[in-house]
């Protein structure tokens, strides 16, 4: 005998369910959790919302959104792709890690065909994905709407983006 599927029941084929999505950290690698997941959410009909906050602005900023890079120091689960060698933690502060890293990782996924950061953000923008700016980090950081992505739809309060995703099942990354 054997165990039935458990497949989730949403509602139908309408939905009305909305995802906000944090993002708060550029580094290239923690730059794709949110946008796959957001691309995903839009494949499925979700209203998706993300909000870039702190270090998340380099993947809106004009001039830094296309300089993301993969950092393996401190990253303790840091292998060599397909096996099981661990890179021990002392040679990854040494200097040119960060670049063979970065330039690794962008190979993977050009390989995997998932596209750059900002080419990722115009196809969740063109699938009707909201793109957000946090108000406190833009002063922070002294960003105007000018330095930002075009599409981005403005730069808000945590209260404003709050109120535009009540009731949003919420991921912060």
């Amino acid at each position: 005998m054997t165990t039935p599927a458990i497949v989730p029941n949403f509602g139908g084929d309408s939905t009305d369910r909305k995802l906000a999505i944090i993002c708060s950290k550029g580094n290239l690698d923690m730059a794709y959790p949110g946008l796959i997941l957001g691309n995903a959410a839009l494949g499925e009909g979700i209203e998706t919302h993300i909000f870039f906050t702190f270090w998340g602005f380099d993947m809106i900023i004009k001039s830094r959104m296309n300089d993301l890079q993969f950092s393996p120091a401190g990253n303790t689960a840091m292998h060599l792709p397909g096996t099981n060698l661990h890179i021990p933690q002392a040679v990854m502060p040494a200097p040119g890690m960060t670049a063979m890293a970065t330039k690794m990782l962008k190979k993977q996924l050009a390989d995997l065909q998932i596209p750059d950061v900002p080419d990722f953000l115009d196809q969740i923008v063109a699938s009707g994905g909201h793109l957000w700016a946090c108000r406190l980090s833009a002063d922070m950081n002294k960003v105007s709407e000018l330095d930002l992505r075009d599409d981005v739809e403005g730069i808000i309060s945590a209260s404003d983006f709050m109120e535009i995703t009540a009731n949003a099942q919420l991921l912060f990354i």
